[in-house]
């Protein structure tokens, strides 16, 4: 038998997909939901997965220090040099920063940080969204 908890956070931030045939090939913005569910067989002395607060601190601190109201583009995305020039936050990932790379980002992250992640929910829009999970 498995325990799991799930908890929303609210993100916003602006991207762009380098090399999009579509509208996202243009820099524009998303207010995003991430969806972080946690999976346990044994439940803590207190018989919880994880503290709600205590998860929502943990994670909160890592979006809002990385993704919230930040630029997130590609390393390869010229956009990035001149955008940190000008004095913007960004984030830069691997490849091109799309629902689907987001959401395994935070779930390693997480992972390396010893939270017990089963799953990672990216909502890009309230309709569209990616997961990934191991």
């Amino acid at each position: 038998m498995m325990h799991r908890i799930s908890k929303t956070f609210h993100i916003a931030y602006g991207h762009r997909l380098l090399g999009h045939k579509g509208k996202c090939g243009n820099l524009h913005g998303h207010n995003g939901l991430v969806g972080i569910t946690l999976k346990t067989r044994k439940l803590n002395s207190e018989k919880m997965v994880m503290d709600f607060t205590e998860l929502g601190r943990a994670v909160k601190k890592w979006l809002d220090d990385n993704l919230d109201h930040k630029v997130l583009l590609s390393k390869k995305d010229p956009l990035l040099k001149l955008l940190r020039k000008e004095g913007q936050t960004c984030f830069s990932t691997e490849h091109n920063p799309t629902a689907e790379i987001l959401a395994e980002l935070i779930f390693k992250v997480l992972r390396r940080s010893g939270l017990p992640v089963e799953e990672v929910a990216f909502w890009e829009t309230p309709s569209s969204m990616a997961s990934y999970r191991k």
